[in-house]
């Protein structure tokens, strides 16, 4: 387990700032016991619940060609045939996946290939599994093309906590299966379309684990 990058320097300043309000209340107060103990613990508390969210634990992926691994951790919240229209302009399987503020945030590939397509777009903050997230939200949306041809899409969505999103791909970027390509900073959620055709492996409220958890099969 280790410390993603986005969250070393914000944990540092975190880290700085309860060790001087707790070296104020200590000297200030005169070291009056009771009020200096619950301010640490108050302070490892808030600490912790920071630290949790910025965790990267180690995900090895077994490769398969036509599986879609699930991008990110958390609960799926949508199964649908709907029509997808920034980039295919046709009908495809969406698959979404909420990530609570207690989930791991790094985002992963779900297919092994080339990213065809890539955009970003500012937007609202709406909560996550608002209908209108994924078109009005801040987002991005990516492309990838698969060894086989068959593009998947997959698009991060912030959401009322989730102001940041982070990516480290661009178009003709070549990525691995489970290797990370984003991050989005205190929860929000994450679309996948497919093809109609393929074989949906998961259900509505199910846990997922990214990298690892088989979201479907690609025809």
């Amino acid at each position: 387990m280790t410390i993603h990058k986005e969250g070393r320097t914000l944990l540092f300043i975190l880290l700085v700032i309860l060790t001087l309000v707790n070296a104020g209340i200590y000297y200030g107060l005169d070291g009056n016991g009771l009020i200096f103990k619950i301010s640490v613990l108050v302070s490892i508390v808030l600490f912790i619940m920071v630290l949790q969210f910025f965790r990267n634990p180690l995900r090895r992926t077994v490769y398969n060609e036509k599986h879609v691994i699930a991008p990110a951790d958390g609960k799926v919240v949508v199964i649908e045939k709907t029509r997808e229209d920034e980039y295919f302009h046709d009908e495809r399987i969406q698959i979404s996946i909420f990530m609570s503020p207690v989930n791991v945030h790094v985002n992963r590939m779900p297919v092994k290939g080339v990213v065809e397509y890539f955009k970003y777009h500012a937007g609202k903050y709406l909560v996550a599994w608002h209908p209108k997230s994924s078109i009005e939200n801040e987002r991005t949306t990516m492309v990838i093309k698969t060894e086989d041809s068959i593009p998947v899409l997959v698009r991060q969505i912030a959401g009322a906590v989730a102001r940041r999103i982070k990516w480290y791909v661009r178009e003709g970027s070549s990525l691995e299966q489970g290797q990370e390509f984003g991050f989005i900073k205190f929860g929000s959620r994450v679309d996948v379309f497919l093809p109609v055709d393929s074989e949906v492996k998961v259900k509505i409220g199910e846990k997922t684990r990214g990298g690892m958890t088989i979201l479907a099969d690609l025809a």
